[in-house]
């Protein structure tokens, strides 16, 4: 079976005066498959979100494939991209900031069921009920407005919008990461439920690996706007390869002290995606250490 989502060497560049550049994203190459969660890590400044947007086209890319369902949607203009859109949606980190204060929040739900012709009348509201209690709020929730709401419910209204155009792909943008942990466990074993009885396909992007290890099924980290390690998450975690992961694992706190590091921990800052004009970031080459576990070569 093809994979749901294919990304083939895309890039996404920031021009930031003096001819100098940000590349944020550069020669990305993975894959979605359907039904699966593909985990994206690595600390802020990555390129995470950036690769996220840019997948979904909020932001253009400079160059490079977003293959959705068998279409190219990286170069779509705007009516073809709209029916695409149906196709995938994304859940941002700050629920609050994702919501308008001044609108109950069952006409954010019902806003993409409007755009895209899917409901109307009296529909509407039985559709954006049923989004409700699909993700664990009750019906009469949708009256309410923002501010009503706990952290953990505005997220689970986030979810029920992403819903609500039947979604194959949801991006999850660092979408538990402002809740507390308690609450963070139960949204994502919401989100794993309805992965399972919808047949969802997630990407997670996160800098949270305890969480990454409960939810993904592979994982790809991310360095500088490059992939230098994917593959199953049961290979990234217990023998991973390349020197940058090995130091985010490194960097979890681990409860008992006696336990020992062998590496030390990097404590110095990230180095800067800005290049001067006529410069530009080496491409990483990639090489297979084991099926389907991808390494960066390391010179």
């Amino acid at each position: 079976m093809s994979p749901l989502v294919e990304v083939r060497d895309l890039c996404k560049q920031f021009p930031v005066g003096a001819g100098a550049t940000v590349y944020a994203v550069e020669g990305v190459s993975l894959e979605v498959g359907r039904g699966e969660t593909l985990a994206v890590v690595g600390e802020s400044g990555c390129g995470k979100s950036t690769l996220a947007h840019t997948m979904i086209r909020l932001h253009d890319p400079t160059s490079g494939q977003v293959v959705l369902d068998g279409v190219d949607i990286s170069t779509l203009g705007n009516r073809a991209l709209r029916e695409h859109r149906r196709k995938m949606q994304i859940i941002f980190q700050d629920p609050f900031a994702s919501l308008d204060p001044r609108r109950p929040v069952g006409r954010a739900v019902a806003e993409p069921l409007l755009i895209h012709g899917m409901a109307k009348g009296d529909e509407v509201d039985e559709k954006v009920a049923d989004l409700f209690v699909k993700v664990g709020l009750e019906a009469d929730m949708m009256r309410q407005y923002p501010h009503q709401f706990s952290g953990g419910q505005r997220q689970r209204v986030c979810i029920a919008r992403a819903l609500a155009t039947n979604p194959q792909l949801v991006i999850a943008d660092e979408a538990v990461s402002a809740l507390d942990v308690s609450i963070q466990a139960q949204v994502i074993n919401l989100m794993m439920g309805l992965q399972a009885d919808l047949g969802l396909s997630y990407l997670f992007i996160s800098h949270d690996l305890a969480v990454v290890e409960r939810m993904s099924h592979r994982v790809a980290v991310m360095y500088l706007g490059q992939i230098v390690e994917l593959g199953p998450r049961r290979a990234i975690f217990e023998n991973p390869q390349h020197s940058y992961t090995q130091r985010l694992l490194d960097a979890v706190p681990i409860a008992d002290p006696r336990a020992r590091r062998d590496r030390p921990l990097l404590t110095d800052e990230i180095p800067s995606p800005v290049w001067p004009a006529g410069t530009s970031p080496e491409r990483v080459v990639m090489r297979e250490v084991a099926p389907g576990h991808l390494v960066a070569d390391e010179g």
